[in-house]
């Protein structure tokens, strides 16, 4: 009899266990979630979204600089995200979502003739960033499932994006060559 009263109180006690645990991990995100976003680095990213998305810095550095020159101080900007992702999070998928975001507003960006910096203004890559760092600091299980599931999807195309910068490098190079050839010969 002794026996049943020691495996009910085991019992009870592992109930007990097992409903308080969602309930501390819930409480760590939140702890988490609120030390994140009290963060130097967090304030930071949620100016650099700012200024480069929504006042259009990322567009105007293109126009104002081109031949891609623009597009790469932009992009310098957003390794505020990746150090936010990689040190902070602690997230590898989240991190190679952040540069697949970042490369491709990039090679986007590096369209010659004034197209890519158009389509800056409609691609607003910091803002996405900003998005899937705030989905992974609330802890919104749809984001973090996504980007999971994209991460070996996204370390591809961040290979290819690399490839895609510097033929585009390479394009604006010669671009500029034989447009200087034939003007000023």
């Amino acid at each position: 009899m002794n026996d049943d009263k020691e495996k009910g109180k085991r019992r009870k006690i592992a109930e007990n266990d097992s409903n308080e645990t969602p309930r501390m991990n819930e409480q760590k995100r939140l702890e988490r979630s609120a030390r994140l976003h009290s963060s130097r680095s967090y304030a930071l990213l949620q100016r650099l979204t700012s200024y480069l998305d929504r006042y259009y810095l990322d567009a105007a550095l293109g126009f104002a600089i081109p031949g891609g020159i623009g597009d790469m101080i932009s992009a310098f900007f957003s390794l505020a995200y990746v150090y936010f992702a990689a040190f902070v999070i602690k997230s590898l998928p989240l991190t190679l979502a952040i540069l697949n975001n970042t490369l491709r507003d990039v090679v986007l960006g590096m369209i010659p003739f004034y197209v890519g910096d158009v389509i800056d203004i409609f691609h607003r890559a910091n803002k996405q960033n900003m998005n899937l760092v705030n989905g992974f600091v609330e802890g919104d299980q749809t984001v973090i499932k996504e980007v999971n599931r994209k991460a070996w999807l996204s370390a591809i195309f961040i290979v290819l994006l690399i490839a895609a910068i510097v033929g585009m490098v390479y394009l604006l190079i010669w671009l500029t060559k034989t447009l200087g050839t034939m003007l000023f010969s």
